[in-house]
């Protein structure tokens, strides 16, 4: 036999096993924007890990909330870090503005979802759906004798003094739909938002015990009974509950808020098709019904199974929750946005 064929083969067979070896030690990373705590674990442990396997791909969350999120996307607007970012919709509606995303592209789970989920000519897309209403500590309402709130006007009642929590209007969407919500009652709308700081200011703000930046807190407040109502969307209520707190989601009898979490492919990023690719799985019927069964996320492809009585009982809510839902008008809010802030931060949270 010939050592020096056998020889050359060897050599041959190493490299090919080394080159293969470095290919998997390569494995392409994408790094994705979103929400911790639950969400996040909801993904990566029920919905990413079909797609890392298929694909050949490690996904890293990078958490934060929707304004952390555009913060971040901003900063590195030219050379971006994050593949994919999860926003709420209205935060979406300015990283679209500001040339964040990039146009989704044409796909079968695409033009499966649901026709109000396909954001400004599918530069975003909506994959968890949701609103805000009003949550509330049952336990404390019980100790109370409180019947279960029923208005976004019941923030306002005296009873409540220092057992409110108020996400703040400047960084968090659930304080900010309050706000609107409570401005609306009073007369004003997305172009008019006078009656509502005024309501806030006189009657609402004296109940609050915190203005927290967002709901990581709430957990603990609700925990120590500090915190007895708050404004919530049933999702963070059904994360709440899953940790055995004693708390309910109330449909306010004014409507809630209608409240998606878009996902948009951001713009120059360094995989733009695999990206894409991560996209539209996350449309897919079969990636939302992992989300769905496995966490408290409601899909917005109509094609998606539930696979047990409780999964089913949220999609069923979700559906009569939809029938007084309240879309607000995006581009009058962002238009505003920044001195709705300002104005928040001095005469609200002072």
């Amino acid at each position: 036999m010939n050592l020096r064929f056998l020889a050359g083969t060897a050599a041959s067979l190493a490299l090919t096993i080394g080159a293969s070896s470095a290919a998997l030690a390569q494995d392409k990373t994408l790094y994705v924007g979103m929400n911790g705590g639950p969400y996040e674990k909801t993904f990566t442990e029920a919905v990413f890990p079909d797609f890392e396997k298929a694909n050949g791909v490690k996904i890293v969350v990078v958490p934060g909330t929707s304004t952390d999120i555009l913060a971040k996307a901003t900063a590195s607007k030219d050379n971006p870090q994050m593949h994919l970012i999860f926003l709420d919709d209205g935060v979406m509606m300015r990283a679209i503005s500001s040339g964040l995303c990039e146009k989704l592209q044409p796909s079968p789970e695409l033009n499966e979802i649901a026709p109000s989920a396909r954001i400004k000519g599918d530069m975003a897309a909506g994959v968890d759906m949701g609103m805000t209403g009003i949550g509330y500590n049952k336990k404390i309402f019980d100790e109370n004798g409180w019947p279960a709130p029923t208005s976004w006007l019941d923030l306002a009642d005296p009873k409540f003094k220092d057992k409110l929590v108020f996400q703040s209007a400047a960084t968090s969407t659930y304080g900010l739909h309050a706000l609107l919500m409570v401005n609306r009652i009073e007369g004003g709308n997305e172009s008019n938002v006078e009656p509502g700081f005024a309501k806030v200011k006189q009657a609402i703000a004296p109940n609050v015990l915190e203005f927290i930046p967002s709901s990581a807190k709430l957990s603990e407040m609700v925990q120590t009974g500090e915190a007895a109502i708050f404004p919530l969307t049933p999702t963070a209520i059904g994360n709440l509950k899953d940790k055995g707190l004693p708390v309910e989601y109330v449909q306010p009898k004014e409507g809630s808020v209608l409240l998606m979490i878009a996902q948009c492919v951001t713009a120059k990023n360094s995989e733009p098709a695999l990206s894409q690719k991560l996209a539209a799985y996350l449309m897919s019927a079969a990636a939302q019904a992992k989300a769905l069964n496995a966490g408290n996320i409601i899909p917005s492809n109509p094609n998606t199974k539930a696979s047990t009585p409780v999964a089913q009982s949220k999609l069923d809510a979700f559906n009569g929750y939809m029938k007084t839902v309240i879309t607000l008008d995006w581009d009058a809010i962002n238009a505003k946005r920044p001195e709705w802030n300002n104005r928040w931060n001095k005469t609200i949270e002072r």
